[in-house]
């Protein structure tokens, strides 16, 4: 988080500052709607930075993204290492198109070299925005607070309806485990309903979370029929 986002959220500030702030996170959605105009459709990989190329997780992400990539997604990522590295790796590794959008942060996060494209935010909730606005599919594999954070993000928006129903698959069944007890828990104590356990998958099977993405996104929302977007001159736009 940069110095002014702490700033601001310290309470209320001069009124000036405050309308200084919303203009340059303006900014930042222009920046990233800008980078990411053309990136799409996407999948995008939710995970931890944390982990080495030699762990499973590493491995099993960079597996199965491959596979999406060869459905003609684009593989979006938070651009970083770990999870996000082993993603936009497994996009390239089968020639596929890979993006990040990458947080601005004093450790752990810097841009990996996977990536055909990405844009640095400075701001999580913009970055979460831009994550979730280009994607017709979510994998959320092993992470942290942050990966959490997105996984609850984009099944709130589904689950209110401020989103479209895009599959939301949660890979490695034993990592989540208590995840998706709490899950099951809050079912039974009426908090969410019945038919919201559907908007998710649970799963071990890159096999299995394929053939859902090719049933839940490309064959319910059409996909091959998607009109390619064309650049705008006078924006100096680049795919």
């Amino acid at each position: 988080m940069t110095k002014s986002g702490i700033k601001f959220l310290v309470g209320p500030q001069n009124r000036w500052k405050e309308f200084k702030f919303a203009f340059n996170v303006f900014l930042e959605f222009i920046k990233g709607f800008r980078s990411l105009h053309f990136a799409g459709p996407c999948v995008t990989v939710f995970g931890s930075a944390r982990f080495k190329e030699d762990h499973e997780y590493y491995k099993k992400t960079q597996e199965l993204s491959g596979e999406i990539a060869r459905l003609g997604f684009t593989i979006m990522t938070g651009g970083g290492p770990g999870i996000m590295e082993a993603a936009n790796r497994g996009a390239k590794d089968v020639g596929g198109r890979s993006v990040g959008c990458n947080i601005i942060l004093p450790f752990e996060q810097k841009e990996n070299e996977y990536l055909d494209k990405f844009v640095n935010i400075k701001y999580f909730f913009v970055r979460k925005t831009l994550l979730i606005k280009y994607s017709y599919a979510f994998i959320v594999m092993p992470g942290g607070f942050g990966t959490l954070d997105e996984y609850f993000e984009a099944l709130t928006l589904i689950q209110t309806k401020m989103l479209k129903e895009f599959p939301i698959i949660i890979f490695d069944k034993a990592f989540h485990k208590e995840v998706i007890e709490h899950i099951e828990f809050m079912k039974q104590k009426g908090t969410i309903s019945a038919e919201d356990l559907d908007l998710c998958l649970f799963t071990d099977s890159v096999e299995e979370a394929v053939e859902h993405i090719k049933k839940n996104s490309i064959t319910k929302f059409g996909l091959q029929h998607e009109k390619e977007l064309k650049t705008k001159w006078w924006l100096f736009e680049r795919k």
